[in-house]
């Protein structure tokens, strides 16, 4: 079990009030993580209590990543509170916005594009400075099924997607030599609000559940595994993955 021990460990980890965010900041905080989360909402702050009710090294920032400065800034804080040094970073923070593609607004596209790709790369920039000083890291992003195909009425989500498998992989061919391994989770479908419209439509929650060996939607503790295999030891030879939690949908 040493392998997967998180002790002493300081990680970032964005988006983190709710959904799969929160189940692995919860699931880095139990393996004994130091951890801080960054979300736009004002809950984040009762998110990271909850989160430390057994042992209180968690911390909550509250800020919005589709604005550089905040990105830039919160970044810094959550780097000082954890005395200056970093050695996991999850990148669970996105949005979605689901219109037909010849209506969609301008406003939309660029905030995905914005908090869902852009925002990871400067992160993961952000977090690479570090790590390559020290000569080890972890960085986990959060890819999607989009970015393995295009999905419907959502193009600015499966590009931004599908972006970040492929940022992923770049920074893998550049890091991976200098002890920092970079990865990504491609959920699958998710019992989160981000997906509360296709759960509420019955015709596409039966298509979907069709196609799900598992036969269920997932949840956030099924992210709680990966999440600590990808942040500890255990994963030190796996480099620019793009891993499928999805209870069997791609293999469908």
């Amino acid at each position: 079990m040493e392998l997967f021990n998180l002790s002493g460990k300081k990680a970032v980890i964005t988006g983190a009030n709710q959904g799969l965010g929160k189940g692995m900041a919860e699931a880095l905080h139990e393996a004994g993580a130091e951890v801080v989360i960054i979300d736009v909402n004002s809950n984040v702050f009762n998110t990271a209590e909850e989160i430390g009710k057994t042992k209180p090294n968690i911390f909550a920032i509250q800020a919005d990543l589709s604005v550089r400065e905040e990105l830039n800034n919160s970044f810094e804080v959550a780097v000082e509170k954890l005395g200056g040094s970093l050695d996991i970073m999850i990148n669970a923070a996105g949005i979605a916005s689901r219109t037909k593609s010849e209506d969609s607004p301008t406003k939309d596209w660029d905030r995905v594009i914005e908090v869902n790709l852009s925002a990871v790369f400067f992160l993961c920039q952000l977090a690479g400075k570090i790590m390559l000083k020290q000569k080890s890291g972890k960085i986990i992003n959060i890819a999607s099924m989009l970015s393995f195909f295009g999905g419907y009425t959502v193009a600015a989500y499966a590009a931004s997607k599908g972006g970040v498998a492929q940022i992923t992989k770049a920074l893998s061919n550049e890091w991976a030599r200098y002890g920092i391994n970079i990865n990504a989770i491609a959920p699958g479908y998710m019992n989160t609000s981000l997906n509360k419209n296709l759960i509420n439509d019955p015709v596409r929650n039966k298509e979907i559940l069709d196609r799900i060996p598992a036969g269920r939607w997932g949840l956030p503790e099924d992210m709680k595994g990966i999440a600590i295999f990808l942040s500890s030891k255990a994963s030190d030879y796996l480099n620019g993955a793009v891993i499928p939690v999805d209870g069997g949908y791609l293999g469908r």
